[in-house]
């Protein structure tokens, strides 16, 4: 098949091209209008008991998150002082005439004392909007920001609710994230250069790389028109579009240098290279793509548009590496070595340092093993600390208006009545006595961390009532008072709501997707690498390997994230105690990917070698001789891509980079060198048995 593909690519080499180049303009222009289209949220279960609670406060109740929540703030005098009622009026009024408003609501329209701060200096104010969406809402937040500003009269404006944390964050990402390629695209470029030593054989991985990019964009861009796609797919396009491009790029080009410099003509390289690094790309490529493929299997929107994201740029990735690069290799021909600004190795020695370091580690295998699990048990040891939380204002730097309005809010306001526990018992009126709802009630009141329980309303045949907590609604704490809550037998129809509720229901969610997606991962992986290998014992050691650097990433990530240590090198970020679950799925989802992708790299030499010599340890040797430069290379630029990360202000997104970057270059050098040479010299010729039943399954090197 490949090399049917190669044949073509290179006979069709001109048309090939146009029509890649075209296609690609075309993308671009298009793809740039999802970022107008994306959505800050998907962090709930939309079938969770929670979610159905909310739609019931919203069709029957009227109930509605804010566009903006505004905190007034008078500093000289309190909030009753008439000069502060008449600016607050005032106030009112600018933001009605604002498009999109539908109406506002405060303290001084209400006199709820719930909506005043403790010391009496400072109030709530509400502001509704005609919009429903999450991005909706955040160009409301934005038009009442641009307004009102951060004084009126005397008085300070602070800002957050839905709207105005969303648009916070979209703003934040999209400014991060032209920073962070401002940085990596140049320091890629750099170091294709310090590994190819030509302009031209530089340029082109980078070309596949943001041609990747485009076309992710697009596909984003078609699939907003038809659900709610997460802001934050577009920081793992980029980051995977131009790793993965570069990467496969990179097998691709120096594969076809190599060809050429053995005495092959353009065609025949371009035919070898595609049958050979093609075949490697696609079965890598496809192991990424299934890896990421599980993120569709959660309830989380926010989770299912990375998985749409990662399908997408790695799917395109690899049709750039396999398709329009090897076309215009057919072109370039022997000009790939021009423009040269070093010298580089083309053809791979057959002995060398990486060869030398597999038959040192190699002599050693049980000591080298034992010491190298010791130093990723270390590594992994602060897990045990590690706790889970979700996307919030916290993501924020601590210096930001929105976080610090946050802070304000629990300084200053008592309680947590802005996110109470819902109760709605669905048809109450008709099937439930006022005994057995004050029944119900009075046990509620005696579950700790309860401050208060309201009066009844209802509408359309639904009681509801709500209970005041003390509890972070986002927290470990308010997970186990719902779990609390849950545990108490309650009358027929019952459904609970609210922040804390829809947190657990979140996790919860998580918890039921989990093993589903990591069966998922893990079976695919084992069919891919024993359909690639031929061998039984490699897919299950991979997976065994890349469990344990995963470990020892989580355990790094606890320590920095959690514990705080080296915080005050990575920026201006909060510190919360906790690492969002989505997030963190994300990052060991798309490291156990790209640890697969090296590999594939290292097994496709270490399997052509024992093919052709028939001898384990040596094959293992020339194995991570001719492959180590490209997978260590491949590993730098992706691990600087992921790096950039880091820049950001948002600390999911931080923790995505420095995670990432960090098991990457984990994988490339202490397991890819060390542990996995050591292993495959315990295991021997095991290493490459199978039953001969499936052995046929396998494909030949």
């Amino acid at each position: 098949m490949f090399e049917k593909l190669g044949v073509l690519v290179a006979r069709r080499s001109k048309l090939v091209l146009l029509i890649s180049l075209l296609t690609m303009i075309a993308a671009g222009a298009i793809g740039f209008q999802a970022f107008g289209k994306l959505d800050g949220g998907g962090y709930n279960d939309p079938k969770s008991e929670s979610s159905r609670a909310f739609e019931y406060l919203k069709s029957d109740f009227k109930v509605e998150d804010p566009a903006v929540l505004l905190v007034i703030d008078s500093p000289g005098v309190t909030v009753d002082d008439q000069s502060v009622r008449d600016a607050v009026t005032e106030i009112s009024n600018e933001i009605s005439s604002i498009t999109g408003v539908k109406n506002t609501l405060s303290y001084w329209s209400t006199g709820a004392p719930q909506l005043l701060s403790a010391d009496r200096k400072a109030g709530y104010l509400f502001v509704y909007g005609n919009e429903e969406s999450f991005d909706g809402l955040s160009e409301i937040a934005k038009r009442v920001e641009d307004k009102i500003g951060s004084t009126y009269q005397g008085l300070s404006i602070y800002y957050t609710g839905t709207g105005a944390v969303g648009h916070a964050i979209n703003t934040k990402i999209s400014d991060d994230l032209k920073k962070s390629e401002s940085i990596a695209i140049p320091l890629t470029f750099l170091l294709l250069l310090f590994v190819f030593g030509g302009l031209i054989a530089s340029g082109m991985p980078l070309v596949v790389g943001i041609s990747a990019i485009l076309g992710s964009f697009f596909i984003i861009y078609l699939l907003t028109l038809i659900t709610d796609v997460s802001i934050y797919a577009m920081n793992l396009i980029t980051g995977l579009g131009l790793g993965l491009g570069i990467d496969y790029s990179l097998l691709i080009v120096n594969r076809f240098r190599e060809e050429l410099h053995q005495g092959k003509n353009i065609q025949e390289s371009v035919v070898r290279t595609v049958a050979t690094a093609g075949r490697t790309v696609f079965f890598s490529g496809l192991t990424v793509l299934v890896t990421l493929a599980s993120l569709l299997l959660f309830p989380l929107n926010f989770l299912k548009s990375f998985g749409y994201a990662g399908i997408a740029v790695v799917g395109l990735a690899v049709l750039g590496a396999l398709i329009p690069l090897p076309a215009t290799l057919a072109l370039i021909g022997k000009r790939i070595d021009s423009w040269v600004i070093k010298k580089s190795s083309v053809t791979p020695r057959e002995d060398g340092r990486w060869a030398d370091l597999a038959r040192f580690v190699m002599r050693k295998p049980l000591t080298i093993t034992i010491l190298t699990l010791i130093l990723l048990g270390i590594l992994a040891a602060p897990i045990r600390n590690i706790a889970f939380g979700q996307t919030d204002v916290t993501v924020l730097p601590k210096s930001h208006p929105v976080a610090v309005t946050s802070k304000l809010i629990d300084e200053r306001f008592p309680g947590r009545e802005a996110t109470p526990v819902e109760f709605l018992f669905i048809n109450g009126e008709k099937n439930l006595s006022t005994a057995e709802i004050a029944d119900y009630k009075s046990r509620i009141k005696n579950v700790p961390g309860i401050i208060e329980v309201s009066g009844n309303t209802s509408a359309n045949g639904i009681i509801r009532f709500q209970a005041i907590h003390k509890m972070g609604p986002r927290t470990t704490d308010a997970q186990r008072l719902i779990n609390d809550i849950r545990e108490i037998p309650a009358p027929e129809g019952l459904l609970i709501g609210g922040v804390a509720a829809d947190y657990t229901d979140t996790q919860n969610g998580i918890a039921r997707a989990l093993p589903w997606a990591l069966g998922w991962v893990f079976l695919s992986v084992i069919i891919l690498l024993f359909a690639f290998t031929g061998s039984i014992l490699l897919p299950i050691k991979a997976v065994l390997l890349n469990i344990l650097s995963l470990s020892a990433t989580l355990g790094v990530i606890t320590w920095i994230f959690i514990e705080g240590n080296l915080a005050k090198f990575l920026g201006d970020f909060t510190i919360t105690g906790t690492v969002d679950t989505g997030m963190i799925i994300l990052m060991l989802l798309t490291t156990f990917g790209l640890s697969m992708d090296y590999e594939v790299f290292l097994l496709s030499r270490v399997k052509e070698e024992y093919e052709r010599r028939g001898d384990n340890t040596e094959a293992v040797a020339y194995g991570l001789q001719k492959s180590a430069r490209i997978v260590t290379a491949a590993a730098l630029i992706l691990s600087v891509v992921f790096a950039s990360f880091v820049l950001s202000g948002v600390t999911s997104i931080k923790i995505l980079g420095l995670g990432v970057a960090f098991a990457i270059l984990l994988d490339a050098t202490i397991v890819r060198a060390l542990l996995v040479p050591a292993l495959m010299r315990m295991f021997g010729r095991a290493n490459w048995w199978a039953p001969k039943a499936l052995k046929r399954f396998s494909i030949s090197h």
